[in-house]
């Protein structure tokens, strides 16, 4: 059974992810560490003088999500990671839907979680990036006032597009392994077909 902890992780997890909406594309040419800094802080900021965001507004706060296009988040591998073995064994079109689905899935929740980051700062950790390297995990903390500092990474990979980011982990809970064991238990059960309609249910 998922823990409280757990859940608020996974909360503010897809909430980090959802910083990378509003990059603009010249970040593409960023190193991964400037990229993650540079978006966290814009939205940030965003989020900060944004009464209707901050009262929670979900409309907005989907609209934000929808409106933008996702040039730094590669949602296929996130989706690939979470499917697991089973990916491979599904037809392109069946790994397209899943991809789809699994973005929707996301879209949603982190546009019903953007009161997580009300009077929070950001603290970028040291990058360790060796020459040539092709995946990195950027390390960052968001800070509250008279609370612990949370741990967040930015699973990230090099593709021609520039840096992407395929995975967040939040206090040592990855969002998308978080998803693996319920998505390979329906594969086992009901194969890819079984998972795509499950997704569909849940974005319904």
């Amino acid at each position: 059974m998922r823990t409280a902890t757990t859940f608020s992780s996974i909360r503010l997890a897809t909430l980090a992810l959802s910083l990378f909406l509003a990059a603009p594309l010249l970040a593409q040419d960023l190193a991964p560490d400037a990229l993650v800094l540079k978006v966290t802080g814009d939205v940030l900021d965003a989020i900060k003088s944004d009464k209707q965001l901050l009262a929670g507004d979900r409309k907005k706060a989907l609209a934000l999500a929808e409106q933008k296009i996702l040039p730094h988040v590669d949602f296929r591998e996130s989706a690939k990671l979470a499917t697991g073995k089973a990916w491979n064994g599904a037809t392109s079109e069946q790994q397209n839907q899943i991809v789809s689905e699994f973005r929707s899935m996301l879209v949603r929740i982190y546009s019903n979680a953007i009161d997580v980051y009300r009077g929070q700062t950001m603290k970028a950790l040291p990058l360790r990036l060796q020459p040539g390297a092709t995946d990195v995990t950027v390390r960052n903390q968001y800070l509250r006032s008279g609370q612990p500092a949370v741990p967040v990474d930015y699973a990230m990979k090099k593709t021609p597009e520039g840096w992407m980011i395929y995975d967040i982990t939040v206090d040592g809970v990855s969002l998308v392994l978080t998803y693996r064991d319920e998505f390979e238990q329906i594969t086992r059960v009901s194969g890819i077909d079984g998972l795509i309609k499950r997704l569909k249910e849940k974005n319904a």
